[in-house]
């Protein structure tokens, strides 16, 4: 008798890597072999129906209620008793209701999500990173109650999931020795480059959409402050006066420290030397990497990020900050530099800039490591994690 899998998807676009962690999910359940497997993907919105329709799988939409998230975050805040609320939110929550009447034998949970606990489903839950323990001095993680909230969600996803998923050896020792989990209960997969940054040609209007340097650093981050576009900013305006015609393209949702960094921009005067495109779609990314010079990620989050493999499977070269996970995640393939240090990043812009022999190493270098981990090992890693589970 086939096994039922559901897959609930919550992740919208504007969810930066988890939107695209969500794509590869999709992929994987749906490669799931059929005579063993009996997959439904339960859908928080119907912006991913465009993202379903290459798939013959069964969909649901159920659209979240706000009164329930509303309520959710005011018994937090009072700190009402769990269990009253597990009974509660069985009765309200639609998504909950939908899950438990379609009854699977397993519930993946792709974006750390509350209703993985809150179900009481046997889950398959991703947390992607711990960052509010190892990163605490980024307000967007500790301040309004954010610590305490991401706490109490991991702790109940680490008590009631049968599995979790991480990115990389190193989010499995986080979260060993920050819930006290046993190993077999955790399972790696890595991160993959989604199956959109594979697609040639240049979009149609792209020229339109976006006006371009000619030879350009990219940088694809939400405007939080642990994406540390200050940092990087700084580096640039250190390196003016030695490569005048440096250039750096920035896209992401204006939120966050977005104003923050425009105000920085204008008193380091480079607004002539910087563009901002806001969200960019999919279809548009592949086009971005091809173009640029070099994509320069100083992010203090980790362990591990979804654009240094984006831009490895394009060839474009690329320099990423030293720490937790991505110095494994790159290898030999990238420039690796201290984040908290503009100068140590200005040296790494400069050769990336300034060295054809080097980036066209480092591009040859990305390409390779991209065939080591693409979407069809992540489905089959995925297939194994369930079959374990399961068994």
């Amino acid at each position: 008798m086939r096994k039922k899998i559901c897959l609930y998807l919550g992740a919208k676009p504007s969810g930066g890597g988890t939107f695209q962690y969500n794509q590869a999910m999709i992929d994987a359940v749906t490669a799931l072999p059929a005579d063993q497997f009996a997959v439904t993907i339960v859908c928080s919105s119907a912006l991913w129906f465009e993202y379903l329709n290459p798939f013959n799988v069964e969909k649901l939409l159920v659209q979240p209620l706000l009164v329930v998230q509303a309520v959710r975050k005011l018994w937090r805040r009072l700190g009402l008793p769990m269990s009253w609320w597990l009974q509660l939110v069985r009765r309200l929550c639609p998504v909950i209701r939908s899950l438990q009447l379609l009854n699977p034998d397993l519930c993946i949970f792709p974006s750390q999500d509350t209703h993985c606990f809150e179900s009481g489903l046997p889950s398959l839950c991703t947390i992607h990173d711990l960052m509010h323990r190892y990163e605490k001095r980024f307000s967007e993680i500790s301040a309004a109650g954010e610590y305490r909230n991401r706490e109490l969600k991991y702790m109940n996803i680490c008590r009631c999931a049968a599995g979790i998923l991480v990115d990389s050896d190193l989010g499995k020792r986080q979260v060993m020795e920050s819930y006290g989990l046993t190993a077999d209960r955790l399972h790696v997969l890595p991160y993959v480059a989604p199956r959109y940054v594979y697609v040639d040609g240049v979009p149609e209007g792209f020229d339109d959409r976006y006006r371009l340097p000619p030879r350009y650093l990219f940088y694809p981050a939400q405007f939080w402050e642990h994406k540390n576009h200050r940092n990087l900013l700084k580096a640039m305006a250190g390196l003016k006066p030695a490569i005048p015609d440096l250039k750096l393209v920035l896209a992401g949702s204006e939120q966050g420290a977005y104003g923050a960094t425009v105000k920085l921009i204008k008193e380091l005067n480079l607004e002539s030397d910087i563009a901002i495109l806001g969200y960019v779609p999919d279809r548009d990314m592949p086009e971005l990497y091809r173009r640029a010079r070099a994509l320069v990620m100083p992010t203090f989050f980790g362990p591990t990020n979804i654009p240094p493999l984006e831009a490895m499977a394009l060839g474009c070269p690329v320099a990423v900050s030293k720490i937790y996970g991505m110095p494994e995640q790159v290898g030999d393939a990238a420039l690796l530099f201290d984040p908290s240090s503009p100068e140590e990043m200005g040296d790494a812009i400069l050769r990336l800039w300034t060295d054809d022999l080097l980036c066209a190493e480092l591009s040859r270098k990305g390409r390779m490591r991209d065939q080591q981990w693409r979407q069809e090992h992540f489905n089959k890693r995925l297939e194994e994690i369930v079959a374990g589970i399961l068994r």
